[in-house]
C-alpha cells in the first residue's frame, strides 16, 4: 500500500490518478445508498446534503469523463505520430 502512494504521487507513474478519485467519490455513493436503503428499511431518514451528494456525482462524472476524454486525445495524437513516420 505504501509503495502504491509513493507511485501515486511520482511525477512518472502509470496510475492514471483521475480514475482514482473517481473510483472512491463512486464508491462513496454507493456507501450512501446502500445506508439510505438500510435506514429506509428500519423506517428512519438518512439526511444527507445535497450539496454534499452533489459534490460526489460531479466527482465521479468529472474525474471519469475528463479521464475518457484525455484517453480518446491520446489515443488520436498516438495515430496522427503514426501516420507522420
Amino acid at each position: 500500500m505504501k509503495k502504491f502512494f509513493i507511485e501515486l504521487f511520482n511525477d512518472d507513474n502509470s496510475i492514471n490518478e483521475k480514475s482514482v478519485v473517481g473510483f472512491l467519490a463512486f464508491i462513496m455513493m454507493v456507501a450512501f445508498a446502500i445506508a439510505d436503503i438500510i435506514t429506509g428499511y428500519l423506517g428512519q431518514d438518512l439526511v444527507i446534503n445535497e450539496f454534499i451528494f452533489n459534490a460526489f456525482v460531479w466527482l465521479v462524472l468529472g474525474s471519469f469523463g475528463i479521464g475518457s476524454v484525455d484517453k480518446w486525445i491520446n489515443k488520436n495524437k498516438g495515430e496522427e505520430t503514426e501516420e507522420q513516420i
